[in-house]
């Protein structure tokens, strides 16, 4: 990593702890500045909390005092991503004319190596892992990083100038950057989303776009031709701009012809070789063909991973075949919209297992996407709910269970060959369990139980 000055003897708070937070103020700590951890659910007796006293760093647990702000004339706030703009400390801190930033930021300024950056309100973790497999597989050094589960700055620590960094970014991180300029950036789509943590939905657009906002003429924006708030964003970037799109040819970018993807005036990949389902899925991969292609990857590594790419776990991931029914998790599907997209994705006679924590909605949204259901097995809390609406929609095959693995069970004994048997809850999964990722794991078990 650079071993930069610009935090050297500065005072510094680092509000949240979590991973990004420990990664962060060790960081920082290596860099020369003086560290103040506060965090408002953590003890005293953590382990993360020790680890940084034993470093010199006060950290402080329990509340926000606004004292932290004034007690050490801070420079800078590092804040956890998730922690919004509202909070106490964050707003004095602004109105000090302090800035503020998130980890992303420290990542930028360390690394070494070259950033392709991506967001958008839909897809990002799916594109972000079709570039790192498509990277790896044309063995150009890949690391993977960012909103996908990796801390930026910590990846950006062990980087070198031969790695290159695919980070996954939200609107939650981005609107922490102040400097932040990815060689690659990338804005998949926007669509409304976290307006609880933005107040409007100009500022997470404000959000989104920074993604292009430092770039300049060496750099590389890729852009959405299909989305017009994304062509708007796209305006303010001063870097070389390529696009992507599904509705209409653009030699300077990756598009459909003739039943195959395009990049340029190059034939990649037919999309009947392509295994990931989803029309919503054609985008992301038109986007990761773009970077990658930038990059000097071949058509032949592309098509491997294309071919073999069963999906990003819990979201629209193929599990297996079994006796000719195709198992799909989608437990990431928590609401109607990801639920309805999914059921698109599908041609074949498909059986929904469907269910989960209440959260007092309705599912009529859900009715235009079931013609070609053939069964609903449903469980948790909007069993009822959901039997409703497959009444409504004509499904004869209702059927109920007390979990996703009797679903899963239930599903394979109504159903045929060619049939797919996809786990897309419309539901989060809090009811029965504690994370959609704990419902994705019983239902791949219980499929690979099956064989």
């Amino acid at each position: 990593m650079k071993k930069i000055s610009d935090y050297l003897h500065k005072h510094i708070l680092v509000l949240g702890l979590a991973k990004s937070g420990l990664a962060a103020a060790k960081l920082l700590h290596e860099l020369g500045a003086y560290v103040t951890v506060n965090d408002l659910k953590a003890s005293q007796d953590d382990a993360a909390v020790k680890e940084l006293q034993s470093l010199g760093m006060k950290v402080v647990t329990g509340d926000h005092p606004l004292t932290l702000l004034t007690d050490e004339n801070m420079d800078l706030v590092v804040k956890n991503p998730g922690i919004p703009y509202s909070n106490p400390i964050v707003k004095a801190a602004v109105e000090k004319k302090i800035p503020v930033i998130t980890e992303v930021e420290l990542a930028y300024k360390i690394s070494d190596a070259e950033i392709i950056a991506i967001t958008g309100s839909n897809g990002k973790t799916t594109t972000t892992t079709l570039i790192y497999e498509m990277l790896a597989e044309g063995k150009k050094n890949p690391l993977i990083a960012g909103n996908i589960g990796k801390v930026a700055c910590e990846v950006a620590q062990h980087a070198t100038s031969e790695h290159i960094i695919v980070m996954e970014l939200s609107s939650f991180q981005l609107l922490g950057t102040i400097e932040f300029r990815p060689s690659i950036a990338i804005l998949l789509n926007i669509f409304d989303a976290h307006l609880d943590y933005h107040g409007t939905k100009e500022e997470y657009v404000f959000a989104k776009g920074k993604i292009y906002e430092h770039q300049l003429a060496s750099d590389i924006s890729i852009i959405n031709e299909d989305d017009s708030e994304v062509m708007s964003l796209g305006k303010v970037s001063k870097g070389q701009k390529l696009y992507f799109s599904t509705l209409r040819e653009n030699k300077e970018g990756t598009y459909l012809k003739d039943g195959s993807i395009w990049y340029k005036d190059e034939e990649v990949i037919r999309l009947e070789e392509i295994v990931l389902p989803g029309e919503h899925n054609v985008e992301n991969i038109l986007a990761a063909i773009t970077a990658v292609k930038l990059k000097g990857v071949s058509n032949k590594a592309i098509h491997k991973v294309l071919t073999t790419f069963p999906g990003v776990k819990h979201r629209l991931q193929f599990v297996a075949e079994v006796e000719g029914r195709r198992f799909y998790n989608d437990s990431k599907a928590t609401n109607i919209l990801a639920t309805s997209k999914a059921l698109s994705a599908f041609k074949n006679p498909t059986i929904l297992l469907a269910g989960g924590l209440d959260r007092g909605n309705e599912f009529d949204d859900l009715l235009p996407y079931l013609s070609q259901v053939k069964a609903v097995i449903l469980f948790g809390e909007t069993a009822k709910k959901l039997e409703r609406i497959a009444r409504e929609s004509g499904i004869e095959v209702i059927k109920f269970v007390d979990n996703v693995e009797q679903a899963v069970y239930t599903a394979y004994e109504v159903s045929e060959k060619q049939d797919v048997i996809l786990l897309s809850p419309a539901c989060a999964s809090w009811d029965q369990y504690k994370t959609f990722e704990q419902r994705g794991d019983i239902f791949i078990q219980a499929v690979h139980k099956l064989n």
